[in-house]
């Protein structure tokens, strides 16, 4: 096995646009368009991280790769037929918008469709021993997306297509997800709901984004009853917080289902400059997160690029994880360091998290997720 780092990326993907919003807003009346683009989920958070190690040189410690567009076969594995048809004609004929939040301009389908390649190659190399773990710099984003509803910037489940394809390839049987995303995961848990086979994990923020999902007391149905852990966390927690989560409640679950591989949805917006969310995480964080998950899987695993809205902050926080995946000796030094460690909780809010993470615990215990 290769103990290579690989880096999938496209600048097709920088190429995605939704541009009749502001910020939330949809753009019309008082509401006049933004020069930017309008929504958050913008092509500089993820240009500006490859940029950066293209500066500090981690590209050159990297197996820098492109991938191919996944096929109508792999989509149609997770998304029915008449969706597909709906987002292609659309796309087609300049663009529009489907589901909550998710509006998109001309050639859309093909650019998310290369986005789900990039996760798919992600998997395969690393399912196939040429690399020993993966990172897919995927836009647009997937893990909010249902089947047959696009929602919150996500117009197709890129992980979820990546493990069926993996599965049908016979390149894996039991996969486990750790979406660490400010916002819930809740597309990729509908997807894999009724499943034993695929562990579905969020962490986030409670009741950010969607309003109406993510509690503990969604544990998987059927034969998945105890394979989905949701793990809501207030507003305010950061370093310490996370690390505990991961040690306490992600790692033991890992352990206790060994999966053939690990996927993570590394979104950065837990950090604390992103603008839509209230975490205070910052690249320590997701750096010593990402070597908690190495630890359980001796470095295999593949990361899919999700949010995070700092055009400043995200690139630091992905710089950070990729320097953990690779053992790269380049650093990029955290410019807010300082600020972010000065706003750390004293020990009253430090004993406040440990309070709601042991809640969590117990919740957990209570429908099955933990033993």
């Amino acid at each position: 096995m290769s103990d290579k780092t690989a880096f999938l990326w496209d600048e097709k993907c920088f190429w995605h646009y939704g541009g009749n919003y502001a910020l939330l807003s949809p753009v019309g009346g008082l509401v006049q368009p933004m020069v930017s683009g309008g929504l958050p989920e913008a092509p500089e958070t993820k240009r500006r991280l490859k940029n950066l190690m293209d500066v500090t040189g981690l590209s050159d410690w990297l197996d820098m790769r492109h991938a191919a567009p996944s096929t109508m076969e792999d989509l149609l594995r997770v998304h029915p037929k008449s969706y597909l048809e709906t987002f292609k004609e659309m796309s087609d004929n300049g663009g529009g918008e489907l589901g909550l939040r998710t509006p998109f301009g001309a050639g859309a389908f093909e650019i998310a469709a290369l986005s789900a390649g990039l996760v798919t190659e992600a998997v395969t190399l690393v399912q196939t021993n040429q690399v020993r773990n993966a990172y897919a710099l995927s836009r647009p984003p997937g893990h909010h997306c249902l089947p047959d509803f696009p929602n919150g910037f996500c117009l197709l489940a890129n992980i979820a297509i990546a493990i069926e394809a993996a599965r049908a390839q016979g390149l894996g049987k039991k996969f486990a997800v750790i979406d660490w995303d400010v916002h819930h995961g809740n597309g990729t848990e509908e997807i894999f709901i009724d499943q034993s086979d695929v562990l579905t994990i969020s962490i986030h923020q409670d009741r950010c984004y969607p309003h109406d999902t993510g509690g503990t007391e969604v544990a998987g149905t059927g034969a998945g009853a105890g394979y989905n852990m949701n793990i809501p966390l207030p507003p305010g927690c950061g370093h310490k917080a996370y690390l505990d989560v991961m040690e306490r409640l992600v790692v033991p679950k890992l352990k206790d289902f060994n999966a053939d591989l690990v996927i993570i949805a590394c979104g950065f917006d837990a950090s604390g400059f992103d603008p839509l969310a209230r975490m205070m995480c910052s690249p320590e964080t997701y750096r010593l997160m990402t070597r908690q998950v190495m630890d359980v899987t001796n470095g295999r695993m593949v990361a899919a690029h999700e949010g995070g809205y700092s055009e400043l902050y995200v690139p630091f926080c992905g710089h950070a994880m990729l320097e953990e995946m690779s053992g790269s000796e380049i650093h990029a030094e955290d410019p807010l360091h300082a600020r972010i460690n000065g706003q750390q909780p004293d020990a009253y809010a430090d004993a406040f998290h440990q309070d709601v993470i042991s809640r969590l615990e117990a919740e957990l215990r209570t429908h099955g997720v933990l033993a």
